[in-house]
């Protein structure tokens, strides 16, 4: 349909839909007719009030039926475009640079004492597969965000219209089929390591030496150390909570949220799910190439008895005297790492 049959079949909507209310048909009829005489082609008053998003009669009985234009909808672009998606884009790619620079110029970190073989069950087999469905499903859920959010400004212009629109949609499905999974999953993982991550007198050391990842100095910890438990706290329970809440309000609309619901849920969505985003980055990090040893824990559940004295002592020391209860195993021990 031509824009210009739009523009004329919109605008007897709206001379149907807004009369001014208190007045009669005959007075709005006089206004109107003073109005083409002395500002000819001057419709200002009428889409006025088009948009000032008043409930009008309409014969369709519903939630905003009788609103013809939604002008929040052009704030929430406005914010989205020129405020949200470039700030998360850049904080990720800030966050990317900096871990980059630190991992050029601290390296793995790596265990100082020679292993001893004797290995200690860090992760249950449960702990290890809930933590495997989250963070997958959090990947998954990050990369089509981002798609979707960022991707037609560094994608499009890059893959084309054709690639990108399949991509885009690829994203789209799988952030909806995903996204119930890692809800699920999410609220196992915070209750399964809720205990564990409760703040500790000991953690303010940890944060004032940073951990001693700058120093190299030996900080001892619990199971998890304090930046562990930052992680935890704003990362998973606060910011991943809200990530999840306010998808479920998008994810079903069915339920009859009104739009500028369905907009303040997609602010906070796309807020939430970029600070957690640049977060996660370190953690993933530390977890993989920043930390020796760490990925190993979580893929074989145990550790050896020097790493777990040189990351979490307090939670070595409780393990050694039957204070917690931990499987135990004898290992392979591994050719004595160099310090760095």
């Amino acid at each position: 349909m031509k824009p210009m049959v739009v523009c004329r079949r919109l605008f007897a909507v709206a001379m149907l839909l807004l009369p001014l209310a208190g007045t009669s048909v005959a007075q709005q009829q006089e206004t109107q007719q003073q109005r083409a005489q002395s500002q000819p082609y001057n419709n200002a008053p009428t889409w006025r009030d088009v948009r000032s998003g008043k409930e009008e009669y309409t014969s369709i009985k519903g939630r905003e039926t009788g609103v013809l234009v939604q002008t929040y909808g052009e704030t929430w672009r406005q914010l989205k475009n020129s405020w949200i998606t470039p700030i998360a884009g850049w904080l990720i790619a800030a966050v990317v640079l900096v871990i980059g620079a630190f991992y050029k110029w601290r390296g793995s970190i790596k265990v100082h004492g020679a292993p001893t073989g004797r290995l200690i069950e860090r992760f249950t087999p449960f702990e290890r597969y809930t933590h495997g469905v989250v963070a997958i499903s959090f990947v998954i859920l990050g990369v089509s965000g981002l798609i979707m959010m960022v991707g037609k400004y560094v994608l499009l212009p890059v893959i084309g219209y054709t690639l990108f629109a399949w991509l885009a949609q690829l994203s789209k499905h799988s952030h909806n089929f995903v996204g119930p999974v890692f809800i699920v999953s999410l609220l196992m993982f915070i209750v399964m390591f809720l205990k564990d991550n409760l703040p500790r007198l000991y953690d303010i050391k940890w944060f004032v030496k940073l951990g001693g990842m700058i120093s190299g100095e030996h900080v001892p910890s619990g199971r998890f150390n304090a930046g562990e438990k930052v992680w935890f706290w704003s990362g998973v329970v606060v910011l991943s909570l809200l990530v999840s809440a306010s998808g479920l309000v998008l994810l079903f609309p069915n339920f009859d949220q009104v739009r500028a619901v369905m907009i303040e849920a997609n602010v906070v969505h796309m807020v939430s799910a970029g600070a957690v985003l640049a977060m996660s980055l370190g953690h993933m990090y530390l977890g993989t190439i920043g930390l020796d040893g760490a990925y190993e824990a979580m893929r074989t559940g145990y550790v050896d008895e020097t790493w777990a004295k040189e990351h979490h002592e307090y939670w070595y020391n409780d393990v050694k005297s039957g204070k917690i209860k931990a499987g135990t195993a004898i290992g392979q021990p591994a050719a004595p790492q160099a310090q760095h």
